[in-house]
């Protein structure tokens, strides 16, 4: 079986940082993809989906470190939903995107001064931390 979410969009808000209480990072934030389409009139249709991203250590880091809001990025990962119960007993659900790769697009002439300062290879582990090491003998 396969589990895999490909998106290409823009973030909608500043990526949200917190811990879990063995203290690893996590970071959300609200990425926006665009489907455009003419009527049959020929007129311009633009939807937009909201998609809900989350991730963890490493990749987490990174996010909180260069991503802001109107980035142009690439997520890769799985989709998961989740459900709780709120403080008024109200069962809640959400469905999310666990980010195990992201890619930064805009180019560099829109990036920040401090952004510039990655380098691909930072970028390049940026996917997921179980990912195996370069010397994998085949």
């Amino acid at each position: 079986m396969v589990n895999k979410a490909l998106l290409i969009g823009r973030l909608g808000a500043d990526p949200e940082v917190r811990y879990t209480p063995d203290g690893t990072m996590v970071v959300n934030f609200r990425m926006a993809t665009d489907l455009q389409w003419k009527d049959k009139n020929g007129e311009k249709i633009q939807r937009t989906e909201w998609h809900r991203i989350v991730t963890y250590g490493k990749l987490a880091e990174i996010c909180s470190n260069y991503l802001a809001k109107g980035k142009l990025i690439f997520i890769e990962g799985r989709i998961q939903t989740r459900s709780w119960e709120d403080k008024d007993g109200v069962k809640r659900s959400t469905t999310e995107i666990v980010a195990s790769n992201m890619q930064m697009l805009d180019s560099k002439g829109q990036m920040r001064s401090q952004e510039a300062a990655v380098d691909d290879q930072t970028l390049a582990s940026a996917g997921s931390e179980s990912a195996p090491p370069d010397d994998v003998p085949f």
